[in-house]
């Protein structure tokens, strides 16, 4: 064990003889901001778009495209904010053929800047068999892809001649993937999802490999699928999450990790999840999340889940022929073993954010048997989201409510904080509302002021929390919280 230099020993001695006759705490009473902080976003971010797709290019602008009803064109829309897509302009850049192929199901597009050029991945059938889905590539120059002049660099080719659909692309040490589903004639499901190197955006390299195929009960609901796979790279490790089951309320998504420099066109390297890493959701009213991908928020802190789901289970015919799956956004939160946790699909309305301790920066408010504390490792993640709304005691005041449990909200009961469905009373209004005030030790934080007992903040001590009047300096660091 390695001992501290004299100079430091001697100063840690001074530090503590301080706090001793001070009654200051001998650590520091906050931890910096995180290096994350919160996001919040409105959902749905566009009706009637399935299959998303966003990317934020240098420019600054996020590019969006996605599946439309009709199954007959691809869209673009750019924003310079993540929200401001629902707002902006969507232009047609390519329609379907008229006859042959590439003209049906038009499905799926995804859209990347490759050396200095744009190009859109796609899915689309025949005039004369829809159901001869192969994939396809757009190529666009021009630094704007809604105005670019886009030309046809015709289908991908792949070891069969066989339905194959939503191809992706990506990046990991230096070498160019595509990633995509197909059938493989020697399985009996409908796709597998395979991996090949590039030649160039539209030219596999080399023999693709299959890295998975619907085995497990929740891939197998209504169809066998594994399609839709979508790739995030973080610590070392790649993930890559793709879509099972039916497109109704069982689609959900699963997730396949490898380390970044294992050989990704080897099956060995690739670790399948044992059960959904993201799904419907009863208590937020969400339904068959899935065929996602990834972008980043707007300062860059923050990894975004790009989503589709409906607002409802029940489906009438053909669950293709609903057109009302939506584009949703939603942050990704990380374990601390590394791996991603995406939570459940949040309620429709702003996104739910996390309150971590300021002097535990490990440990989030959370509810637990519906008292509220603070912990370290929540699971599940959304036991510590909250949504900040208007308070009920009215302007000038915000109430937390909780994320897996709406119209829950967190309120003081002989001043312990305990989450509880709001029942309407103006006693319970004003116990939920809170006063958001500047974080009482660090000026990066939040602290909650009481609405009705001012002067009273919410605060931890001996993990749970209270609305309590703050004296010390331990106090006010009890009583700030970062929001991630």
């Amino acid at each position: 064990m390695s001992r501290p230099a004299p100079a430091r020993l001697l100063l840690t001695v001074l530090v503590t003889l301080a706090a001793l006759l001070t009654g200051a705490p001998a650590t520091p009473a906050h931890a910096a901001a995180p290096e994350s902080p919160a996001v919040t976003y409105t959902n749905p971010i566009a009706a009637q778009r399935a299959d998303p797709h966003i990317v934020r290019h240098t420019d600054g602008y996020y590019y969006f495209t996605a599946t439309v009803p009709a199954y007959d064109r691809i869209v673009l829309r750019r924003a310079t904010t993540l929200q401001g897509l629902s707002t902006a302009q969507e232009v047609t850049i390519w329609t379907r053929h008229s006859s042959g192929v590439m003209g049906a199901h038009i499905w799926a597009p995804e859209i990347h800047f490759i050396e200095g050029r744009w190009y859109v991945y796609f899915a689309a059938g025949a005039t004369d068999d829809v159901w001869a889905i192969r994939m396809y590539v757009l190529e666009g120059t021009g630094a704007n892809p809604l105005t670019a002049a886009w030309t046809e660099k015709g289908q991908i080719r792949t070891t069969w001649e066989s339905f194959s659909l939503d191809a992706t692309t990506f990046v990991v040490g230096g070498v160019r993937y595509l990633a995509w589903a197909q059938r493989n004639p020697a399985e009996d499901n409908n796709t597998s999802l395979f991996i090949a190197r590039l030649a160039n955006p539209w030219t596999i390299s080399g023999t693709p490999a299959e890295i998975s195929q619907p085995t497990l009960s929740w891939e197998t609901v209504g169809y066998k699928v594994n399609e839709g796979p979508a790739l995030i790279q973080r610590g070392g490790k790649v993930f890559l999450t793709y879509s099972a089951s039916a497109t109704d309320a069982n689609y959900c998504l699963g997730m396949l990790t490898a380390s970044a420099t294992a050989d990704l066109t080897s099956p060995a390297s690739w670790t399948k999840s044992t059960s959904p890493v993201f799904r419907s959701s009863e208590a937020t009213s969400q339904y068959g999340p899935g065929h996602n991908s990834f972008t980043v928020s707007e300062d860059g802190t923050s990894d975004i889940l790009v989503y589709h789901d409906r607002g409802y289970r029940e489906i009438s015919g053909d669950p293709l022929n609903d057109p009302n799956r939506r584009t949703r956004v939603q942050k990704v939160y990380w374990k601390a073993d590394g791996t991603p946790d995406f939570g459940i699909p949040v309620a429709d309305g702003v996104t739910p954010q996390r309150f971590s301790s300021a002097n535990h920066p490990d440990r989030f408010v959370r509810h637990w048997e519906f008292r509220a504390r603070i912990e370290a490792g929540v699971s599940p993640l959304a036991d510590s989201q909250f949504r900040v709304v208007t308070g009920l005691a009215g302007t000038g005041t915000v109430s937390l409510e909780s994320a897996n449990y709406p119209g829950h909200y967190l309120r003081h009961r002989n001043f312990e904080v305990w989450l509880e469905r709001n029942d309407g009373t103006a006693a319970f209004a004003a116990d939920a509302a809170f006063h958001r005030r500047t974080g009482l030790a660090d000026t990066t934080g939040v602290s909650f002021e009481s609405y009705n007992y001012p002067g009273r903040y919410v605060r931890h001590h001996d993990h749970f929390l209270y609305v309590q009047t703050p004296g010390t300096a331990t106090d006010r660091a009890d009583a700030t919280f970062h929001t991630q």
